[in-house]
Formats: structure tokens, C-alpha cells, sequence
């Protein structure tokens, strides 16, 4: 008997034929869990019956979720495209995820990403926490079993990345800074795919009826940017605008301020809210988001080589 443990796992996507090796951290989790129906029986004349029936012939979709270390060789890059990328069909790239543990390989289905958060900050390597769902989750086999696809070259070396934000909103370029989060929440919605004929042929997890279409609601491109309050920057605790240009850049630790960036988000036009924290020390806070509705998700990241 061999037990599975989390830091023996490798995570794998395959999409468009190719296979992709991606390092998480230690915060991955997966599951997916069933519907369960409950139905009166007692009656009349079984007036005993005092616990419910049940059915279950449908499952929910798959969660998934983890956190991705960058490093300075970008192996980790086709996250953000999956992230980012929206077809003209309105449609997020969807990708399987394989988790070798060690002993068993499981499998999720038809996967995409809900949520990507960004948090730049000096004091830790930059990480993207990834959150997501999927059709189906099973296991395809144990430690021998291959995984799909056309593997794709990793890096022979993986430097850990330290970044730090350099934050301009319009003509003002921010000092002080704290830290400075940002995060692209893709809100997705299964469509129905419950029937009545489908649950009467329903008996285990092999046939019970599972989620496979989904519709796009809304998009969501937002942060924000923490500064320590100061006589500089006073004035603006109060401020606000709707017709900003923000630009934040994760410039990597060691380089100058208007070094080449690892990486770059830029919106324009986009909303902003200030507000003010008391405590030990004074701070402000600049709630940011896009209002962009012509650009693409694509194109407001940008990653440099």
C-alpha cells in the first residue's frame, strides 16, 4: 500500500497538442462534487419512514486551484495566455490538467481559469494564485501511465523571480508603495445540463449527467495599489477619477525604476477610488479598475522577454 502525498505531485496542462510541465507551490487543491436530491417518504401509511430518500444523477463542475512561482526563465508564461485569451466566440481556452502523485494520475477535464491574482511585492517571489473549473474529474491511471501530448522544453535552470511595482496613474508616479495587487476574474456560468432522460439512465459515476457548456457573464480586471501616507501625497486620500491611464510595472529587484519589466499591465481608461487606513502608520489605498470594453485581457498584460 503506497499512500499520496501533496509535495510529490507534478502538475501538467495539455492543450493545442502540447504538454507543459508547470511548478506550483505547496496550495493545490481539486475536487468536484456530486447533487444530491432528497425525496419525501413517508406517508400516510408508513408513518416510520422518518429519514428522506435520496438520488444523485448529476455532478457539479470540477475546482481547482494553485499557486504559480515565476521565475526569471518564464517557463510559467502559457498560464497568463490561458488567463488572458478570450476566442471570438466568446470562449475561454480550455486545457486538461494532469496531477501525477507519485502513485495515481488524475485528470480534469475541459479546464479554465475563473481567476488569476497578481501580488507584487519585493519581500517575496512573485506568484500568481490560479483558481478555475473544469468537467470532469477522474483518475486515468497509476504511476506508469502517460500523459498526452507533445512535451515541451523546460528551462535547465529555475532562478526564483523578486519584483517590485512601479506604479504611475496618469501624469503621477506613486512612492511610498506598500504593495500592489492585481487580479483578472473571468465569471463563467455551466449551462443547464440537467434532463429528465438523461437521470433515469443514470446508475454511477460513469454516466451521471456533468456540466460541458458554459457561458461568459462579465470580466473583471481590477487591484490595488497600498502607499504609506505621507506630506507628499496627502492631498489625495480623497481622490477619485473614471477616466484614468494606469500603469503598473513588475520590474525585477536589483533594477532601475525604468529598467525593461518582467512584466506590465496597462489600463486605460479605468477607475479609481482612494481611500484612507488608520493605523500604526497612515496609509491610503488606490481601488483600481479597467472600463476598457474595446482592448483585450491579451493586451492589457504584457510580458516581456
Amino acid at each position: 500500500m503506497s499512500h499520496s502525498f501533496l509535495k510529490e505531485s507534478k502538475l501538467y496542462i495539455v492543450y493545442g497538442g502540447n504538454k507543459y510541465r508547470i511548478y506550483t507551490n505547496t496550495a493545490i487543491s481539486f475536487s468536484q462534487t456530486v447533487s444530491q436530491d432528497s425525496y419525501q417518504v413517508k406517508t400516510l401509511h408508513n408513518q416510520a419512514n422518518m429519514f428522506e430518500g435520496a438520488t444523485i444523477t448529476s455532478a457539479n463542475a470540477v475546482d481547482f486551484s494553485f499557486g504559480i512561482p515565476f521565475t526569471k526563465e518564464k517557463d510559467e508564461s502559457p498560464m497568463i495566455d490561458l488567463l488572458s485569451n478570450l476566442s471570438s466566440e466568446q470562449q475561454l481556452t480550455s486545457f486538461d490538467i494532469y496531477i501525477a502523485t507519485g502513485s495515481q494520475v488524475f485528470k480534469i477535464d475541459n479546464a479554465v481559469i475563473t481567476s488569476g491574482d497578481f501580488a507584487i511585492s519585493p519581500n517575496s517571489q512573485f506568484v500568481i494564485s490560479v483558481q478555475g473549473q473544469g468537467t470532469k474529474l477522474h483518475r486515468v491511471g497509476n504511476e506508469s501511465y502517460t500523459i498526452p501530448g507533445s512535451p515541451q522544453s523546460e528551462s535547465s535552470t529555475r532562478t526564483p523571480l523578486l519584483v517590485y511595482p512601479v506604479v504611475s496613474i496618469d501624469s503621477l508616479n506613486m512612492n511610498n508603495i506598500i504593495s500592489t495587487t492585481f487580479s483578472v476574474q473571468n465569471n463563467i456560468t455551466w449551462s443547464e445540463f440537467k434532463t429528465l432522460q438523461k437521470s433515469l439512465n443514470v446508475t454511477n459515476a460513469s454516466n451521471i449527467m456533468r456540466p460541458s457548456e458554459y457561458v461568459v457573464e462579465k470580466r473583471i480586471v481590477s487591484g490595488a495599489v497600498n502607499q504609506y501616507q505621507t506630506d507628499n501625497n496627502i492631498t489625495q486620500f480623497d481622490d477619485f477619477s473614471t477616466s484614468s491611464n494606469i500603469t503598473i510595472k513588475a520590474v525585477e529587484v536589483g533594477n532601475a525604476a525604468n529598467a525593461t519589466p518582467f512584466l506590465q499591465i496597462q489600463l486605460n481608461p479605468a477607475s479609481f477610488t482612494a481611500r484612507m487606513s488608520v493605523a500604526d502608520t497612515y496609509s491610503q489605498s488606490y481601488d483600481f479598475a479597467s472600463l476598457d470594453n474595446t482592448n483585450t485581457v491579451a493586451n492589457i498584460i504584457t510580458q516581456y522577454s
